[in-house]
């Protein structure tokens, strides 16, 4: 019989900037102790851990797991690119439903450097490789634009292509995000843009400004996860459950489409909300607030339709009729997202983790979303993979 799994305990430091944080080994430190701390859990209770980061030597999870104990657990490193935080938190999940453990830490961190993301290595092929072929032969390829900005920005072109849309709609995504992260004290970036100053803003790859693209970040977040009997033994917080949970990876559509939407993981996404949905029972339409992968704008806009928030084509609407905002259908990324809150590239998943459990808990202060029940997580990494997490308030 599947274990129910609950989320106990999260832990989040503030975001900064390249080169205004502490050391890897610390944030982690410090993200995995206040979910401890949170959880009302001692670290030997934890019978494994499973730390993601993408930036760094192997084994660099001990090295942060260690300034919390040393108690000899299995410590499990994973890399699974911007997708890395929520691989980890799919992996203790798995572990405890299986009832292979009761207890487990999930922890994300990245110390990155500033600029454009680029591979560590030039000796060997890279990871995306295929993905930038599909691009250069559907787009071509700009020399002075970041690789990213490219990938994503060519999937926002072919939307507009599709649909009409003025590039006016994907900036306001950008406005939307600051004014959450305004209510964030952990985000990067808490000042408020506007509408013209983000699309004045200088032109990254048409149609993306900088403003339109989420900033290389440090930082770090946890979670302790628990097997339903086992919290309820130790007295454990069970307000909050793990009703569903989906990874997918690419398909033969994501490189034989001509379609830039589905070589960024449209299809991943949508695959693995379509399994969360079915397996927990749950219509979109039902979800109350949403923590997604909007490394770009133009990643929010498509991911909105590839997770059900809005049937395909009308993703424009939902946008200007503020129904991705508080007071509207489904709040999304009431944290600022990665384009406001930051992206450390292993914290990510966990972030949202954090923020959605802080939601259904009602800890949310000014960023609350009144009457929260039924939180979608979407972590999506290029290479690929893709998490998708739905969960539910018990209580």
């Amino acid at each position: 019989m599947k274990q129910r799994v609950h989320v106990v305990g999260v832990g989040m430091i503030p975001f900064t900037k390249p080169g205004a944080s502490e050391p890897y080994t610390v944030m982690g430190a410090r993200a995995a102790q206040a979910a401890l701390d949170d959880a009302g859990v001692a670290y030997d209770q934890v019978q494994q851990a499973y730390v993601g980061y993408v930036y760094g030597d192997s084994t660099a999870g001990q090295a942060a797991v260690y300034g919390v104990g040393l108690s000899g657990i299995p410590v499990f490193n994973v890399n699974n690119n911007c997708a890395t935080g929520s691989s980890a938190l799919f992996l203790a999940r798995q572990a405890i439903e299986a009832g292979s453990i009761d207890c487990a830490l999930a922890l994300g961190f990245e110390q990155m450097q500033p600029g454009a993301l680029k591979g560590a290595w030039t000796d060997r092929p890279s990871p995306v490789q295929r993905f930038a072929d599909a691009m250069l032969a559907h787009q071509g390829w700009d020399e002075a634009a970041p690789r990213a900005a490219q990938f994503f920005g060519g999937a926002g072109r072919d939307y507009m292509r599709e649909h009409g849309i003025a590039p006016e709609t994907f900036a306001r995504i950008s406005v939307k995000a600051r004014q959450h992260a305004a209510r964030n004290p952990l985000a990067v970036f808490r000042n408020t843009v506007t509408l013209e100053e983000v699309m004045a803003a200088p032109k990254v790859f048409d149609p993306l400004t900088r403003l339109q693209c989420c900033p290389p970040t440090c930082g770090a977040a946890a979670a302790i996860l628990c097997s339903e009997d086992y919290a309820r033994r130790h007295g454990l917080d069970t307000r909050v459950r793990i009703a569903a949970q989906a990874m997918t990876t690419d398909t033969p559509s994501t490189f034989g489409s001509d379609d830039m939407r589905r070589v960024v993981g449209y299809d991943m996404a949508a695959a693995a909300a379509r399994q969360v949905y079915e397996v927990a029972g749950v219509d979109p339409q039902d979800l109350d607030v949403v923590e997604l992968h909007d490394c770009f704008t133009a990643n929010e806009l498509i991911s909105y339709e590839a997770l059900g928030l809005t049937p395909p084509g009308t993703a424009e609407r939902f946008i200007v009729d503020g129904q991705n905002t508080y007071g509207g259908r489904v709040v999304t990324n009431p944290s600022g997202g990665l384009l406001s809150k930051g992206h450390p590239l292993g914290a990510t998943g966990l972030a949202q983790c954090a923020e959605l459990t802080w939601q259904l808990r009602g800890q949310a202060a000014q960023r609350q979303v009144d009457g929260a029940r039924l939180a979608l997580q979407h972590n999506l990494g290029l290479g690929g993979a893709c998490v998708v997490t739905l969960y539910e308030a018990t209580a």
